[in-house]
């Protein structure tokens, strides 16, 4: 299989027509997030499922805590996974990629394909890739989501020597649900309280819901009662917005052009106040042309302008 073509053009590994279709889809994203979403799904399937994967070992169903849901995928370059020749490459960079799904559904890999996406990708430029999944809202509602993101990294942690990763240099991405999740374990007093976090080197949040909240044009707001609970007037404290002072881990936001509503506004808050609480200010990078499932679901397809941003800012963190 012909390996894709690295592109900056936003959606520019699709062919023709389904760049188009996304692209007239995206001022409507919110009319019909599942369909359009399915959309997305449908377009990129094919491409990252065609995608060469010969040099990337994956070890899966790494059990990281006591229920079905604690669980993690490893991949890992083959030269760092085969080292019984002697010829040992040393420690790597991590990625700890925590997906989303509104806090009631997802996991960490939708179709075989999307998910394992965006850690083939990062283990294809050298880095191990740890791909996360955790509790939904009906068994694990807040901070629930927050302790499993917290119990996962403890374990990559105390696991560094035999995956072959620089505990100094783990770096989260977290995507939607799963950025609320990863921002609130670092951030959220409460969860820190109760689960104290393992030292990171930096948190990429893309698309993330930095703010609970149930407004009326809200797409996921009965998914956000379910996880924050039915009393509001909590939600702020619950917030990962309201709580970007506690931390001074190095930080990189991503927004869609066309995001469920809300998640640009939160992201962009969420940088401000970042940076009127920091001497280093943060990233901010605004994927035009893409909607809040393509801003993932394009890694590994050929599109590498998001990927190659996130690989700058994880270089830009000192050693």
């Amino acid at each position: 299989m012909v390996k894709p073509q690295p592109t900056d053009e936003p959606l520019g590994s699709l062919p023709d027509d389904q760049r188009r279709r996304l692209l007239e889809i995206g001022p409507r994203w919110n009319e019909d997030i599942t369909a359009h979403r399915q959309t997305v799904i449908d377009c990129y399937t094919p491409l990252v499922a065609a995608a060469p994967k010969d040099g990337i070992v994956v070890e899966r169903d790494v059990q990281y805590g006591t229920h079905a849901r604690h669980v993690l995928d490893v991949f890992q370059p083959a030269a760092l996974a085969s080292r019984d020749d002697g010829d040992d490459p040393g420690p790597r960079d991590a990625v700890v990629f925590i997906h989303g799904g509104a806090f009631v559904r997802g996991n960490r890999s939708v179709n075989g394909q999307i998910y394992d996406n965006v850690c083939y990708w990062f283990a294809s430029q050298g880095l191990v890739a740890i791909n996360v999944e955790y509790r939904l809202a009906d068994v694990a509602p807040y901070p629930g989501g927050a302790h499993d993101v917290a119990d996962a990294l403890a374990y990559i942690q105390q696991h560094a020597r035999t995956l072959r990763i620089d505990p100094a240099r783990v770096f989260v991405v977290g995507h939607s649900a799963g950025g609320a999740h990863a921002a609130a374990c670092l951030f959220d007093p409460t969860v820190i309280e109760q689960r104290p976090p393992s030292p990171i080197a930096g948190l990429v949040l893309i698309s993330a819901r930095l703010a609970a909240d149930v407004r009326p044009g809200n797409p996921n707001a009965k998914p956000v009662r379910a996880y924050f609970g039915d009393d509001e007037s909590l939600y702020p404290v619950r917030s990962p917005l309201s709580h970007v002072a506690r931390s001074s881990v190095p930080l990189m936001i991503a927004v869609a052009e066309f995001e469920n509503r809300y998640l640009d506004e939160y992201g962009a808050q969420f940088f401000f106040e970042a940076l009127r609480h920091r001497g280093t200010p943060p990233r901010l990078i605004q994927m035009r042309g893409h909607n809040h499932t393509s801003i993932v679901a394009h890694f590994n397809s050929g599109e590498e302008y998001l990927g190659r941003e996130i690989l700058h800012f994880i270089g830009s963190v000192g050693r």
